[in-house]
């Protein structure tokens, strides 16, 4: 039995349907926090998530809302709080690739990925620290008044040709999540990334569905492993808790060693 620390917390989980965000969603669950479950088109599968949490004794609901609109977060946001009376924990997730060389990335492409990862960040994080002013700390629940956790990549450092889209928004979120923890640090509001490097999801599924292609893969991971939604659940769970207090405006890579570029062991 998991440890429930974070009992009596609320977390709000942007694209929790499948994936990093549903890991992370189940996670938080098992610790003890009452879960919204965002979803942007997949009904059936965020209510299979939320039927998960539910079986760890913690409440749970899905809530449908594009995070790159305002008025569609705005009133997730509202429906949270009616039903859960506040927000402890965003855990900013959503997101989504749009791949191509750069000479032939149409603009829809590239306007696409910063909308949802980049303005969809933006949007929720803008909510949640609204929610934690009005509020205020509530010292026995929390040590933090609130807590954001944004999902960047080993992108945000690691350039990535042909996903130039993507790693220019994941490039953005590590000045746009120290800034926040900057900003709002003296009001107790803790801001972090979770920086996943190769994680065994849906939508990384050509680099590892097959033998040839996870054995390319190894040879950009020091490990050995390729990362299961699991291993980020459980560090989103460690900075949701008090016992990342201390910490605030920091990336931290999950990884298994991709950042320190393997393909340099041999000397480059």
């Amino acid at each position: 039995m998991a440890e429930k620390k974070l009992a009596g917390q609320t977390a709000l989980v942007t694209g929790a349907s499948s994936g990093i965000g549903e890991g992370i969603a189940l996670a938080l669950g098992e610790a003890g926090a009452n879960v919204i479950v965002n979803y942007n088109s997949n009904a059936d599968t965020a209510n299979e998530v939320v039927e998960k949490i539910k079986a760890f004794g913690s409440k749970a609901i899905a809530i449908q809302a594009n995070v790159s609109k305002e008025e569609a977060v705005q009133a997730m946001f509202k429906q949270a709080i009616e039903e859960f009376g506040t927000i402890d924990i965003l855990v900013n997730n959503a997101g989504l690739q749009k791949d191509a060389k750069f000479d032939e990335m149409t603009l829809e492409q590239w306007q696409t990925v910063i909308d949802i990862n980049l303005t969809g960040q933006f949007l929720c994080a803008r909510e949640a620290i609204r929610e934690f002013l009005r509020r205020g700390p509530v010292p026995e629940r929390s040590l933090a008044t609130g807590k954001i956790i944004c999902m960047s990549s080993v992108h945000e450092q690691i350039p990535w040709a042909g996903h130039i889209n993507y790693a220019a928004s994941k490039g953005a979120i590590k000045m746009f999540m120290q800034s926040l923890a900057q900003e709002y640090g003296d009001r107790q509001i803790r801001v972090n990334n979770i920086c996943p490097g190769a994680i065994q999801t849906p939508i990384n599924k050509a680099a590892w569905e097959t033998p040839q292609a996870l054995n390319s893969l190894m040879s950009l991971i020091p490990y050995n492993r390729i990362g299961q939604p699991s291993d980020v659940g459980k560090l989103a769970v460690f900075l949701a808790s008090d016992d990342s207090d201390y910490i605030t405006g920091a990336s931290i890579l999950i990884d298994g060693g991709m950042a320190v570029l393997e393909s340099f062991v041999d000397g480059g």
